[in-house]
């Protein structure tokens, strides 16, 4: 008997019928929203990448039993590393992080079965996750949010705890083929209501809701 379908946070929004839609990790996500995607990706695009497996895990000893599982471990608070699989890990403050499967790869399904030592303590993860990508994410994010993403040295791979359109968010800034290519995480009870305004604002400066395939590329490519 096949297992019920996992529904997104932004299930509910308002959507036109999709061109191409799949299911992946349990969850139906749209492919392609219509022949206009790479266009909108390319400008601001906003995508729903909630179906992604992703645990978290906090306590004094995290860090150390993290590295015996041959998880990288960011040196920073408020920075991530990446997975060899195309998956990241975020470290959010000092001993608390947050690891998540890339689009093609994963990895955190598993860590999340795995046996925890007793100062280590699983973190239960139902966020909306989404990508906001193309050379006008930043003018989404000024009319958003009032943290500077412009100032911020990617380099040194940050991560941002703030709030976008008065929901408490995660933010990790970034770039692929040389555009804008950020990753957002919040608590799902918030999902339809970020997704909405965030999408609105998308389409008010030519962009929209994309489908994945219109980001996996991007995504494969190195953050620079």
């Amino acid at each position: 008997m096949n297992a019920p379908l996992r529904m997104s946070p932004v299930c509910d929004a308002r959507k036109a019928t999709s061109l191409q839609w799949n299911v992946r990790e349990n969850m139906r996500v749209e492919e392609q929203v219509d022949a206009a995607d790479s266009m909108r990706a390319a400008t601001l695009g906003i995508a729903d990448v909630s179906y992604l497996a992703r645990t978290g895990f906090k306590g004094k000893g995290v860090a150390a039993w993290l590295q015996a599982q041959d998880i990288p471990v960011p040196a920073q608070p408020n920075s991530w590393a990446p997975l060899a699989g195309g998956g990241v890990v975020l470290r959010l403050g000092v001993s608390e992080y947050l690891i998540e499967d890339g689009l093609t790869h994963g990895s955190s399904a598993r860590m999340a079965h795995l046996d925890t030592p007793v100062h280590v303590y699983p973190v239960l993860h139902q966020d909306v996750a989404l990508v906001l990508c193309g050379e006008a994410v930043h003018e989404l994010l000024l009319q958003t949010c009032n943290v500077n993403f412009g100032a911020l040295d990617l380099a040194f791979r940050p991560v941002v705890l703030t709030s976008m359109a008065g929901v408490a968010v995660t933010v990790m800034p970034g770039a692929r083929a040389g555009r804008a290519y950020y990753r957002v995480w919040a608590d799902g009870t918030y999902g339809l209501y970020l997704w909405e305004t965030l999408s609105g604002i998308a389409a008010e400066l030519g962009g929209g809701p994309v489908g994945l395939a219109a980001i996996t590329d991007i995504d494969q490519l190195a953050v620079r």
